[in-house]
Formats: structure tokens, C-alpha cells, sequence
């Protein structure tokens, strides 16, 4: 029985992976080419993300900042962290949308990831911060629904996993980045084969 459920895990991810394969391609084209027109015009990446998507943000900041597969030099990204400076009322979106209005320039772009579903209020503010900097926004979610394109304007890019469990939208989400740093490297460095 374990090992049942155990494969279903397994099952479950790689059916979502294989269902959004050619409905992700576009966008994330589109989300690699506007991240090498924001770096190499001298812009930076913010890197952000509530909860534990955070830690998705950390890593992609790091594949930028550091190296993906490809020894090259690194670019301009960081992640916000919206737990290192808590205030007493514990608003990590808060502090969040406060460092993107104070770090975040026009032409730069947020990089959010959020695995949880809908976007509330405390999303809303993030993307509000954004676009008031004149910044491009790239959103990595896990909404099943279209609620998101009320938020976004249209030069940002919405690359959604639509599925109710937020494992599975965290598990292709690292594949996303992934995806977006050998499009960025590709670009760049051109094939490394």
C-alpha cells in the first residue's frame, strides 16, 4: 500500500509535467527573452516569494547570480526575503512589497513564485509595489484559475501549473527556473554541446 501511494506521487507529477509541456512553452520563452533583454540592458532580477516559495526564489537567485550548467559570468538577480526583517505585526508580504519599492528600479523585473492557489491581498500588494517601479512582472503560480489576469498588466507573463496540490505545482516549478536558466544560458552563451 505505501509503495502504492509512493508511486502515485510519482505518476501524479510527471502527468502534470507531461500535460503542461506545449501550453508552457510559449510562456517561458517569452519569460527567458524579456529576463536577457532586462540583464543585458543593465536591469536586475528580484527574486521573490511567500512561505515557502520563497526558498524557490532563493534558489533561482542563486542560478542566476551563480551558474546554472554553464560556467558564464553572473547576473544581476536577488532574492527579497520577507522574513529577515519581520516588523512586529509579522507582515512578510509587508516587508516584501516594501523592498521592492525601495530596491526595485524602472526596467527591472520581479521574478514571483507562489505555489499556494489564488492570489490575495498580500500577492496583490507585491505586484502593486512592481508595477508602480515600472517593473515587468514574470509570476510562477499554481492557480487553476485565471484570477491572476485581473493583476497582471499585459507586458507581464504568467507561467501557471494548474493543480490543487501545491507539491506538485513547487515539484514543476523547480523545473520551470530550471528551464529559464538553459533558455537565459542559451541565449547568451549559446549551445554548449
Amino acid at each position: 500500500m505505501l509503495e502504492q501511494r509512493i508511486q502515485q506521487q510519482f505518476f501524479e507529477s510527471a502527468d502534470l509535467l507531461y500535460q503542461v509541456a506545449e501550453s508552457l512553452s510559449r510562456p517561458l520563452a517569452d519569460a527567458a527573452q524579456l529576463l536577457v533583454e532586462g540583464i543585458t540592458a543593465g536591469n536586475r532580477v528580484l527574486c521573490c516569494g511567500l512561505g515557502l516559495s520563497g526558498l524557490d526564489a532563493r534558489y533561482m537567485a542563486a542560478l542566476l547570480s551563480g551558474r546554472f550548467e554553464q560556467d558564464r559570468p553572473g547576473l544581476a538577480a536577488l532574492c527579497l526575503d520577507g522574513l529577515v526583517q519581520l516588523g512586529a505585526n509579522g507582515d512578510s508580504a509587508g516587508q516584501l512589497a516594501r523592498q521592492i519599492q525601495v530596491l526595485g528600479h524602472p526596467g527591472d523585473l520581479l521574478l514571483l513564485f507562489e505555489s499556494q492557489g489564488t492570489p490575495g491581498p498580500q500577492l496583490a500588494a507585491l505586484l502593486e509595489a512592481a508595477h508602480a517601479q515600472d517593473m515587468t512582472v514574470i509570476a510562477l503560480s499554481g492557480s487553476q484559475d485565471e484570477d491572476w489576469r485581473g493583476a497582471l498588466l499585459d507586458t507581464d507573463v504568467q507561467i501557471r501549473l494548474p493543480h490543487s496540490r501545491a507539491a506538485r505545482v513547487a515539484e514543476g516549478q523547480r523545473l520551470l527556473a530550471h528551464c529559464l536558466c538553459d533558455a537565459i544560458d542559451l541565449q547568451l552563451l549559446g549551445s554548449g554541446e
